[in-house]
């Protein structure tokens, strides 16, 4: 499936703010069976003085920004062609969850597709005996490593309300899940927290999800949105799985990653100071437009 996809994010400041730097984690990249990107532009309203882009530890593309003058606002545009495709099917059996720390043991890589990085605890998914237990109680004997991914991922949604505003960026993943209550970048950490309770590698991704108007109604410019989900290694058989359990479905060719990391923190999309005395808003929107009929 290909599409077009725009992003806007402009940023207003009350008083001119001066010293200002961003650091962005919103220019996708290629995935090798998953998805090409062509045709990536990135822009700023005004030009920055220092513009750089790298890419992090994990491969995810990372553009550095800098104002020195002072700026009564910064506007961010980003537009891409994207295709996603249909994951090639498992090359071997799937693995037994009971036997996954096995094949977890046998991987010598410390590559960033390593499941080693994304066991452990992280600063946003700490320890959480109950995430681990609600998880437990999702397992049946005999599953498989990617059929306990997605029985934690349907318990999360059935249990759990999107409520916009009810949380923040900063929330703690353990208040949001006390609460059963909050938004994707909540659900994904909280399902990340359950899988790694249950020996499960499980990491955070940002990304685009095309959103489909109800039936008979004309498509709105503007409405798509940034998204999480999650992923996790199911051993040798499988690889790395991707699962949204904010609208409970494995993440398909509705989905663009825009990158990896072990919770938000390794690729939020925006990361910036300033140096100002006022107050600060902003405003973004999304488009992903099909280029095809599906």
């Amino acid at each position: 499936m290909r599409y077009d996809v725009t992003l806007r994010i402009d940023y207003e400041y009350s008083v001119p703010a001066d010293h200002t730097r961003n650091l962005l984690k919103v220019c996708p990249r290629d995935i090798a069976g998953l998805q090409s990107i062509s045709r990536p532009w990135l822009t700023f309203e005004p030009q920055p003085d220092e513009n750089r882009a790298y890419a992090d530890f994990f491969g995810n593309n990372v553009t550095s920004a800098v104002w020195r003058a002072p700026l009564q606002g910064v506007g961010i545009a980003l537009e891409f062609r994207a295709e996603r495709y249909d994951p090639d099917p498992p090359a071997l059996a799937p693995t037994a969850l009971d036997l996954l720390g096995d094949e977890i043991r046998r991987v010598t890589d410390i590559s960033p597709q390593s499941p080693h990085h994304y066991l452990a605890p992280s600063r946003r998914v700490p320890p959480s005996e109950a995430m681990a237990s609600f998880a437990r109680a999702c397992l049946k004997p005999g599953m498989a490593a990617s059929e306990a991914v997605r029985a934690v991922g349907i318990a999360l949604h059935d249990e759990m309300e999107f409520v916009a505003g009810v949380t923040d960026v900063d929330t703690p993943s353990q208040t949001a899940f006390a609460n059963r209550a909050g938004v994707c970048q909540d659900f994904s950490h909280i399902m990340i927290g359950c899988l790694r309770g249950i020996g499960v590698p499980a990491g955070y991704v940002s990304g685009f999800l095309r959103t489909r108007p109800p039936p008979g109604q004309p498509r709105l410019a503007g409405v798509d949105a940034m998204h999480a989900w999650v992923r996790a290694w199911c051993g040798r058989g499988i690889g790395w799985m991707e699962y949204d359990p904010t609208n409970r479905q494995a993440a398909g060719r509705d989905y663009i990653a825009i990158g990896y990391g072990r919770d938000y923190d390794d690729i939020a999309p925006v990361r910036g100071s300033v140096r100002a005395a006022g107050a600060q808003s902003s405003r973004q929107s999304v488009d992903v437009v099909p280029l095809e009929e599906d």
